[in-house]
Protein backbone atom coordinates (compact mmCIF):
# COMPACT_ATOMS: atom_id res chain seq x y z
CA UNK A 1 0.00 0.00 0.00
CA UNK A 2 1.60 3.19 -0.93
CA UNK A 3 0.22 7.03 -0.72
CA UNK A 4 -0.97 8.25 -3.87
CA UNK A 5 1.49 10.49 -5.96
CA UNK A 6 -0.75 13.68 -6.20
CA UNK A 7 -1.08 13.77 -2.54
CA UNK A 8 2.78 12.34 -2.08
CA UNK A 9 3.58 15.50 -4.05
CA UNK A 10 1.56 18.17 -2.51
CA UNK A 11 3.21 16.68 0.94
CA UNK A 12 6.60 16.77 -0.35
CA UNK A 13 6.19 20.40 -1.76
CA UNK A 14 4.60 21.75 1.27
CA UNK A 15 7.63 20.35 3.45
CA UNK A 16 9.58 23.17 1.72
CA UNK A 17 7.58 26.19 2.04
CA UNK A 18 9.36 27.42 4.46
CA UNK A 19 12.87 27.12 2.87
CA UNK A 20 10.68 29.19 -0.64
CA UNK A 21 10.56 31.86 1.58
CA UNK A 22 14.06 31.91 2.21
CA UNK A 23 14.64 31.78 -1.05
CA UNK A 24 12.64 34.56 -2.37
CA UNK A 25 13.84 36.57 0.98
CA UNK A 26 17.95 35.93 -0.85
CA UNK A 27 16.20 37.49 -4.34
CA UNK A 28 14.95 40.78 -3.10
CA UNK A 29 16.40 43.63 -4.09
CA UNK A 30 17.96 45.56 -1.38
CA UNK A 31 16.74 49.05 -2.54
CA UNK A 32 13.13 48.44 -3.09
CA UNK A 33 12.35 45.29 -1.31
CA UNK A 34 10.88 42.95 -4.42
CA UNK A 35 11.72 40.14 -5.68
CA UNK A 36 15.12 40.60 -8.42
CA UNK A 37 12.71 37.57 -10.43
CA UNK A 38 8.95 38.06 -9.26
CA UNK A 39 7.75 35.42 -11.79
CA UNK A 40 9.78 32.89 -10.70
CA UNK A 41 9.12 33.97 -6.97
CA UNK A 42 5.76 34.01 -7.21
CA UNK A 43 5.44 30.74 -9.21
CA UNK A 44 7.54 29.20 -6.18
CA UNK A 45 5.57 31.25 -3.55
CA UNK A 46 2.05 29.77 -4.94
CA UNK A 47 2.55 26.60 -5.42
CA UNK A 48 4.20 25.73 -2.01
CA UNK A 49 1.60 27.78 0.32
CA UNK A 50 -1.01 25.88 -2.20
CA UNK A 51 0.41 23.14 -1.28
CA UNK A 52 0.68 23.66 2.52
CA UNK A 53 -3.06 24.78 2.60
CA UNK A 54 -3.86 21.08 0.70
CA UNK A 55 -1.90 19.33 3.61
CA UNK A 56 -3.27 21.09 6.57
CA UNK A 57 -6.83 20.93 5.33
CA UNK A 58 -6.69 17.46 4.30
CA UNK A 59 -5.12 16.37 7.45
CA UNK A 60 -7.89 17.86 9.70
CA UNK A 61 -10.44 16.46 7.48
CA UNK A 62 -9.74 12.85 8.02
CA UNK A 63 -12.12 11.67 10.17
CA UNK A 64 -12.50 7.46 10.04
CA UNK A 65 -10.38 4.89 10.74
CA UNK A 66 -10.17 1.99 13.07
CA UNK A 67 -10.04 1.75 16.60
CA UNK A 68 -6.64 0.62 17.74
CA UNK A 69 -5.03 0.02 21.80
CA UNK A 70 -1.45 1.70 22.17
CA UNK A 71 0.95 -0.71 23.70
CA UNK A 72 4.38 0.78 23.32
CA UNK A 73 4.99 4.38 21.98
CA UNK A 74 8.28 6.66 21.15
CA UNK A 75 8.60 9.84 20.60
CA UNK A 76 9.92 10.05 16.47
CA UNK A 77 8.79 14.15 16.33
CA UNK A 78 12.81 14.81 16.05
CA UNK A 79 12.87 12.88 13.02
CA UNK A 80 11.09 15.72 11.02
CA UNK A 81 14.36 17.81 11.15
CA UNK A 82 15.88 15.43 8.91
CA UNK A 83 14.13 18.19 6.35
CA UNK A 84 16.80 20.38 7.49
CA UNK A 85 19.50 19.22 5.29
CA UNK A 86 18.17 20.30 1.62
CA UNK A 87 17.61 23.75 3.07
CA UNK A 88 21.54 24.40 3.95
CA UNK A 89 21.58 24.99 0.45
CA UNK A 90 19.79 28.30 0.93
CA UNK A 91 23.33 29.83 2.46
CA UNK A 92 24.27 29.31 -0.95
CA UNK A 93 24.53 31.19 -3.34
CA UNK A 94 21.74 31.06 -5.00
CA UNK A 95 20.11 33.28 -8.04
CA UNK A 96 16.38 32.29 -8.93
CA UNK A 97 17.28 34.09 -12.71
CA UNK A 98 20.37 31.23 -13.05
CA UNK A 99 18.23 28.89 -15.15
CA UNK A 100 20.87 26.27 -14.46
CA UNK A 101 20.33 26.94 -10.60
CA UNK A 102 16.44 26.49 -11.10
CA UNK A 103 17.61 23.35 -13.21
CA UNK A 104 20.13 22.09 -10.81
CA UNK A 105 17.53 22.44 -7.64
CA UNK A 106 15.05 20.84 -9.65
CA UNK A 107 17.11 17.84 -10.14
CA UNK A 108 18.19 17.76 -6.29
CA UNK A 109 14.41 18.31 -5.50
CA UNK A 110 13.39 15.61 -7.59
CA UNK A 111 16.14 12.84 -6.27
CA UNK A 112 14.83 14.32 -2.29
CA UNK A 113 11.33 13.38 -3.64
CA UNK A 114 11.90 10.11 -4.90
CA UNK A 115 13.71 8.86 -1.66
CA UNK A 116 10.98 10.47 0.26
CA UNK A 117 8.19 8.48 -2.08
CA UNK A 118 10.15 5.74 -1.90
CA UNK A 119 10.94 5.14 2.13
CA UNK A 120 7.47 6.82 2.40
CA UNK A 121 8.51 9.37 4.66
CA UNK A 122 6.39 11.89 3.21
CA UNK A 123 4.63 12.59 6.34
CA UNK A 124 8.59 13.82 7.85
CA UNK A 125 7.17 17.28 7.32
CA UNK A 126 7.91 20.39 9.66
CA UNK A 127 5.23 22.11 7.64
CA UNK A 128 2.70 19.38 9.81
CA UNK A 129 4.73 19.83 12.79
CA UNK A 130 4.57 23.83 12.66
CA UNK A 131 0.84 22.83 12.83
CA UNK A 132 0.98 20.89 16.04
CA UNK A 133 1.36 17.21 14.89
CA UNK A 134 3.94 14.88 16.31
CA UNK A 135 5.45 11.18 14.68
CA UNK A 136 4.83 8.62 17.20
CA UNK A 137 6.92 5.07 16.56
CA UNK A 138 3.89 2.79 18.05
CA UNK A 139 2.88 -0.99 18.70
CA UNK A 140 -0.55 -1.22 19.00
CA UNK A 141 -3.26 -3.97 19.19
CA UNK A 142 -6.63 -4.22 16.66
CA UNK A 143 -8.87 -6.65 18.14
CA UNK A 144 -6.02 -9.87 18.02
CA UNK A 145 -3.37 -8.61 16.33
CA UNK A 146 -0.74 -6.36 16.93
CA UNK A 147 1.10 -3.92 14.43
CA UNK A 148 3.83 -2.07 14.67
CA UNK A 149 4.00 1.57 13.04
CA UNK A 150 4.13 5.38 12.86
CA UNK A 151 1.47 7.23 13.37
CA UNK A 152 0.82 10.95 13.14
CA UNK A 153 -1.31 12.53 15.53
CA UNK A 154 -1.95 15.88 17.39
CA UNK A 155 -2.39 14.62 20.23
CA UNK A 156 0.53 12.74 22.12
CA UNK A 157 -0.48 8.84 22.37
CA UNK A 158 0.27 6.92 25.42
CA UNK A 159 0.39 3.57 26.47
CA UNK A 160 -3.23 2.10 27.42
CA UNK A 161 -4.51 5.15 25.13
CA UNK A 162 -7.37 4.17 22.18
CA UNK A 163 -6.84 5.95 18.95
CA UNK A 164 -8.90 5.62 15.48
CA UNK A 165 -6.03 5.42 12.78
CA UNK A 166 -6.71 5.72 9.67
CA UNK A 167 -3.68 3.63 7.28
CA UNK A 168 -1.91 5.90 4.69
CA UNK A 169 1.05 3.74 3.33
CA UNK A 170 2.13 0.24 5.23
CA UNK A 171 3.50 1.52 8.08
CA UNK A 172 2.51 4.67 8.23
CA UNK A 173 -0.91 6.06 9.88
CA UNK A 174 -2.80 9.00 10.62
CA UNK A 175 -4.32 9.23 14.55
CA UNK A 176 -7.62 10.59 14.26
CA UNK A 177 -8.65 10.89 17.88
CA UNK A 178 -6.83 9.92 20.80
CA UNK A 179 -8.99 8.88 23.73
CA UNK A 180 -6.75 8.38 27.13
CA UNK A 181 -7.29 5.80 29.37
CA UNK A 182 -6.92 7.99 32.52
CA UNK A 183 -9.77 9.96 31.17
CA UNK A 184 -11.90 6.65 30.63
CA UNK A 185 -11.23 5.54 33.64
CA UNK A 186 -11.89 8.61 35.63
CA UNK A 187 -15.26 8.79 33.84
CA UNK A 188 -16.28 5.48 34.64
Amino acid sequence: MRLRLLASILIFLSSYFPLAIIFIIKDLDSTTYYPQHPWTAAAIAVVTFLACVVVIISASSVKSGVPVTILKVANKSGDMFTYTIPYMISFYNFNLGDWRTLLSLFVFMALMFGLAYRTQNMFINPVLALTGYGLYDCQFRDGPKEFQGLIISKSTPEVGDSCVVERLSYFLYFATTVIREKEDASNA
